[in-house]
């Protein structure tokens, strides 16, 4: 799972980091809200570990946006408060789950897991995205009623981009999911393979479906 936490203190942000990744998690982490939001935008996630006090936008704030924006990532509300005010406040704005401090890791690794369990129950094994179509049990791709052969690594890219439809694509997090790489290497790797999926879905139809960001990422959507 790859799980973004938005925590200001440092501490404890460093302290959970620590140990999501010695569960084997990848780990990102975000000390405000504005650049919480922002990486929650830009970049899929499996889950998101949110802590409510934050300086700026708090992560309420946080939440209700990405709920407006049709975001649906899976998220773990911390606070040092435990009212049952703000609770039900954070459940009924989107929150999957509250969890006050002081926790302890283990039961957030636990919660994280469970909400892991949910979201790859209910995954769609067919992705559409305007007329294209792909089915993650066969691995075939369909559009304008033609299928198209695929290499592992296209249909992998092909499976993150529009499992992220809508959603700006950066380099690192493709580089990250499709190659499984926690660095750059330097290379043109993503653009070259994203001009093969181009010449083999994009080309000769209408509307076309990928965009790329220029400077940042790439972008699978239906443009009218």
């Amino acid at each position: 799972m790859r799980v973004l936490v938005v925590e200001d203190h440092q501490n404890t942000a460093a302290f959970v980091r620590k140990a999501l990744l010695a569960e084997g998690f990848a780990v990102d982490v975000c000390g405000n809200g504005e650049d919480g939001l922002m990486a929650a935008l830009t970049t899929p996630y499996d889950a998101i570990v949110l802590d409510i006090m934050l300086p700026g936008r708090d992560g309420l704030s946080v939440l209700r946006q990405l709920r407006d924006r049709l975001n649906a990532t899976p998220v773990i509300l911390l606070s040092a408060r435990g009212e049952v005010d703000e609770r039900i406040e954070g459940l009924n704005t989107g929150a999957d789950d509250y969890l006050p401090k002081p926790f302890v890791v283990a039961e957030l690794v636990a919660r994280l897991r469970a909400l892991g369990r949910r979201g790859n129950e209910s995954r769609a094994t067919v992705l559409r995205v305007g007329d294209l179509r792909l089915d993650t049990v066969s691995r075939a791709a369909r559009r304008g009623g033609q299928e198209f052969d695929l290499t592992a690594r296209e249909y992998r890219l092909l499976e993150f981009l529009m499992r992220s439809a809508g959603r700006i694509c950066t380099r690192t997090a493709i580089l990250e999911k499709v190659w499984d790489y926690d660095f750059d290497p330097g290379s043109n790797i993503v653009d070259v393979y994203l001009k093969r999926l181009r010449e083999k879905l994009d080309a000769g139809f209408e509307p076309k479906l990928f965009h790329t960001v220029r400077g940042v990422g790439y972008v699978l959507k239906e443009v009218p």
